[in-house]
């Protein structure tokens, strides 16, 4: 009887262990996921997850509204810490995070946003009394919110600014809960992420090229004050710098060749102007030192100018380009913008090669290597990139001269080029003539046109008849040859010219709209 107890005993004993084992796991603190236990159960301890016993973040929320419509403001996500370990450290960082948004400009004529915040205390009594309050800088703190009663000589500090104010030292700053949070390139408050030279936040400077050059023109064909470019900078570029150190004046024109800074022969104040999608600085010292600096990166291409007064000492300048960018820019640059100055071929023909470059418009060499076509020069219809044969010298005949307000329509509306154009000088080229045009105003150019270009007429008949030091308006289409060796402007023969008045001015003003009414088909224009 005693031997059979005390087996029972220790079945006893030995049950109760088991259920120990088995149920201290169920119910600690360190449990598994059923597919953790899944594995376990099917491959064994060995093949299973480890275990997760530190306490962790979850996944942040979606991001609250912002806290303005425009001028900058802020908006907050939350995440919780996951505990598992409760004597284990708690998840390093902020429960709560801030981002930058709306950042752009408010309109003009919206209130202030710390004017709004003093004007919210207009109908409070202060001491018994009301006034009307104006923000005011009393040097307590960026995110205080000082407010100055009009027609007194005292302020009163209403306590902490609205989340999303802008700092007031720091211009790159945002307050939250009282603190100025600087704002990194990820929009992140208290980020330090950084952008490189390249624009690229967080970026290692590798993924741009610099370019840099002097213009060095030291007189202007068109002589003294008149606008030469000085270069183009192409859409993408950052960290723009353009300095000139001579009693000349830097002017910048936008991608429609109208002038943002210094233009049409007047002078701005040195300021911030809002031009491509960046801010641009110009500024201009008293010792006659000029400079232009963007941030970037441009949506446009900008043209850097430059109005003479004297001789040129040399405009430097400088930006950045992203790789591809530059690689594109410097293959796919228009034969019509090009500078090199080199003499005329007096053998060139309309489609031979020539292995000499003009001073305005220079003729693309071809290479072995094929290169995907270019968008510049496609045309709804090939045929009309072609030219028609030269007359022979001794067989010039009468010139024609296009007739009629519907002509004259269809021309505007056909051509690559309207514009202005004072006729500097006249060559003959071989079977053609080149024109030196000195170009004072475009109402039509699907192609980037200079202030100084050559323009070849495919005869030497004088037809259509143009005389030097004489203005004339012009249209005249864009020429590149089967082979793309030849980028130019051409006046054909029948091409509408006539000697510029005032009102053949006014006139051209007002075709665009008649090319719709028409049904001509138009290229998109680059300025108006």
């Amino acid at each position: 009887m005693l031997s059979s107890c005390r087996l029972a005993h220790h079945c006893l004993a030995a049950l109760c262990a088991l259920l120990v084992l088995l149920l201290i796991p169920a119910f600690s603190q360190v449990q598994r996921t059923p597919i953790e236990r899944g594995l376990l159960n099917w491959f064994g301890p060995e093949h299973s997850l480890p275990l997760r016993t530190s306490n962790e973040w979850s996944s942040w929320q979606s991001w609250s509204p912002c806290s303005r419509t425009c001028g900058g403001g802020a908006a907050v996500r939350t995440r919780q810490c996951i505990k598992r370990d409760s004597a284990g450290p708690d998840c390093p960082g902020d429960t709560r995070q801030y981002q930058a948004c709306n950042m752009k400009d408010c309109p003009s004529g919206v209130t202030d946003f710390r004017h709004f915040q003093c004007s919210a205390y207009n109908n409070k009594a202060l001491m018994g009394n009301y006034y009307r309050w104006v923000p005011f800088q009393s040097g307590q703190g960026d995110c205080e919110l000082s407010c100055l009663a009009q027609g007194q000589n005292f302020y009163y500090n209403f306590g902490r600014v609205l989340d999303g104010t802008s700092c007031r030292t720091e211009n790159n700053g945002i307050c939250i809960n009282g603190q100025c949070l600087k704002v990194g390139c990820d929009f992140i408050l208290g980020s330090d992420e950084k952008t490189d030279i390249c624009g690229v936040c967080g970026g290692q400077n590798v993924s741009c090229q610099h370019h840099h050059n002097v213009y060095t023109t030291k007189y202007p064909a068109s002589g003294l004050f008149g606008y030469n470019e000085v270069t183009m900078i192409p859409a993408g570029a950052t960290n723009i710098k353009v300095t000139d150190k001579s009693n000349n004046y830097l002017a910048l024109r936008n991608q429609n060749y109208h002038y943002v800074i210094n233009g049409n022969w007047a002078i701005n104040y040195p300021g911030i102007f809002n031009v491509a999608g960046t801010k641009v600085q110009y500024k201009r010292s008293a010792d006659n030192r000029e400079t232009f600096e963007a941030t970037g990166p441009t949506d446009e291409d900008l043209h850097v100018m430059v109005l003479f007064t004297e001789l040129n000492t040399g405009i430097e300048y400088e930006y950045w380009l992203p790789k591809n960018y530059y690689i594109n820019h410097q293959r796919d640059r228009s034969s019509l913008q090009e500078t090199v100055e080199t003499a005329l071929s007096p053998t060139l023909s309309p489609t031979t090669p020539s292995p000499t470059t003009t001073a305005h418009s220079v003729l693309r060499q071809t290479t072995q290597k094929k290169r995907p076509p270019q968008a510049r020069h496609e045309r709804d219809n090939i045929e009309l990139n072609r030219i028609s044969e030269s007359k022979r010298d001794d067989k010039c005949g009468k010139c024609r001269k296009v007739k009629g307000r519907q002509n004259k329509i269809k021309q505007y509306c056909q051509k690559d080029f309207v514009f202005r154009g004072r006729i500097v000088s006249k060559k003959i080229v071989g079977k053609e003539t080149c024109y030196d045009v000195q170009v004072v105003i475009t109402y039509k150019n699907n192609f980037p046109i200079l202030r100084r270009e050559y323009m070849w007429v495919p005869n030497t008949c004088d037809c259509p008849s143009l005389l030097e030091k004489r203005e004339y308006i012009l249209m005249a289409r864009r020429h590149v040859n089967y082979e793309k060796t030849l980028n130019r402007i051409l006046l054909e023969s029948d091409s509408f010219v006539r000697l510029y008045k005032p009102k053949e001015d006014k006139m051209l003003r007002d075709l665009d709209q008649e090319c719709a009414k028409y049904g001509y088909q138009t290229h998109p224009k680059l300025n108006q």
